[in-house]
């Protein structure tokens, strides 16, 4: 049964405002502040909304944890590698704080919001002043008055995950560039995934408030807009409104110039989705489309609700209406019973997909989930050897990509300077290829028109096409 989803009051987010002028007006606060992120888009996008939340308490970004008066962990609980960078950073903050006892930590996250995380954080790591979920955002301000006040049970209680809130300030570390949030959580319960379980259910944001906020964006100079969304391709399917492709219609209206969102589920991927993607001129031709595997067994064992057919029929349609479309993916390798046979599949995916690149794990255990209970662990070397078999086998057919790249036009959004090179910028083709050539800062944040001339190792080179 799905949990009820409740939507933060106006009343509550104002009274959190409240509370944040409080800590601002006090000679005690913290004067700086330095955020540590790990994980994916999403909270790369909840890192912005803090630090917009921290700079309305007066507070001022430091480059290095050393010199803040806050640090906060924002956390990952996806990949056990990015759990174990986390915990190792927060329990050296410890040595920090013996230096400077004023220093305040806090962690945030999808760690948080595991069962228990909170308590255990609070008995086993005293030198942490509080913690929240990635659904408790909005109490940023009463978690700190809490930990400065030595509340230290209410800057450490379990909060909900069911939760939709509107309004909060966002520091967005591009001009050009943002993330908007169109929904949270997930319903899918993938066997190997914990989202559902410190994300929560599927809550979609109300389409009018989401085109309102991509119309301030465009107003403020926003070129390319980012949609997140653990599965953003099912907006809409938790209630009665309008769904992901009529979504996408509206906010081309807002005059935005591109489009791009992650992460798509493929059992989601409808026809109509594919239509809208072809024909709206603002939405870029690139696709983030997780297979995880190409063996039917695995994907069955995986909870993933499509089948290795249907997956290549969707890259069929979407090449169809797309032709240039460039599509990226997940890989698991090693699942619990994954066999010789299995893994075959997989590359035998890949090499017909030809994906532009992949972001390839060897399966980790996640408490809680249904596959950490799964017989058939794959022998660690064994599954080390498969992982550098997919990568050599991927990095090849990225290199192909790449060099039928050379000789095409590109429509390349200038993010910066490139790190090699005076006079060289940097920045994403339209299928979300990065690529440098040369350029003024002066044109930093402009689409610029570029005929790609070579390929790097991962990259592509080009020059600008002027004006006659």
């Amino acid at each position: 049964m799905r949990n009820a989803v409740r939507p933060v009051s106006r009343e509550e987010i104002l009274r959190q405002e409240e509370v944040a002028r409080q800590i601002a007006a006090r000679p005690d606060r913290p004067r700086s502040y330095h955020l540590i992120t790990y994980g994916c888009q999403m909270n790369a996008h909840d890192t912005q909304t803090m630090a917009g939340i921290l700079e309305s308490m007066g507070m001022d970004a430091a480059l290095t944890r050393e010199d803040a008066d806050l640090i906060l962990f924002n956390t990952c609980c996806i990949r056990d590698n990015a759990e174990r960078r986390a915990m190792g950073n927060i329990i050296f903050t410890k040595e920090i704080k013996k230096q400077r006892p004023r220093l305040l930590v806090g962690v945030c996250g999808c760690m948080a919001q595991q069962e228990g995380f909170q308590q255990r954080l609070n008995t086993r790591y005293p030198h942490v002043d509080f913690s929240f979920g990635p659904g408790e955002i909005y109490q940023l301000p009463q978690r700190l008055l809490d930990a400065m006040e030595g509340r230290r049970e209410a800057a450490f209680r379990a909060g909900e995950d069911s939760t939709l809130y509107e309004g909060l300030p966002v520091l967005r570390s591009s001009p050009f560039f943002a993330y908007l949030t169109v929904m949270y959580g997930c319903d899918n319960f993938c066997s190997y995934c914990v989202v559902p379980l410190v994300r929560g259910r599927e809550r979609s944001r109300a389409l009018p408030h989401i085109v309102a906020e991509a119309e301030a964006l465009v107003r403020d100079g926003v070129q390319e807009i980012m949609l997140l969304g653990q599965n953003v391709n099912s907006y809409g399917t938790d209630s009665d409104g309008p769904r992901f492709h009529e979504l996408l219609r509206a906010l081309q209206d807002t005059g935005i110039r591109r489009l791009r969102f992650m992460t798509s589920n493929p059992k989601d991927l409808s026809d109509e989705l594919i239509a809208e993607m072809a024909r709206n001129p603002a939405i870029c031709p690139q696709l983030h489309l997780p297979a995880q595997s190409g063996s039917d067994a695995m994907l069955r064992a995986m909870n993933r609700k499509y089948t290795r057919e249907w997956y290549l029929g969707r890259v069929r349609a979407l090449r169809a209406a797309l032709p240039q479309i460039g599509l990226t993916t997940d890989l698991i390798v090693a699942f619990p019973g994954e066999s010789g046979d299995d893994f075959a599949k997989t590359l035998s995916l890949v090499e017909e997909v030809r994906f532009d690149s992949a972001f390839t794990f060897i399966y980790s255990p996640r408490g809680g989930t249904a596959a950490a209970r799964l017989p058939g662990r794959v022998d660690p070397g064994v599954a080390s050897e498969r992982l550098a078999r997919l990568n050599a086998l991927q990095e090849g057919i990225t290199a192909q990509v790449l060099s039928a790249q050379v000789g095409r036009r590109a429509q390349v959004l200038a993010e910066g300077s490139a790190r090699r090179g005076s006079g060289q910028l940097t920045g994403k083709t339209e299928r979300g290829i990065a690529c440098n050539f040369p350029g003024t800062t002066d044109q930093v944040g402009q689409i610029l028109p570029v005929t790609i001339t070579a390929q790097g190792h991962n990259t592509l080179k080009g020059q600008q096409i002027l004006p006659d």
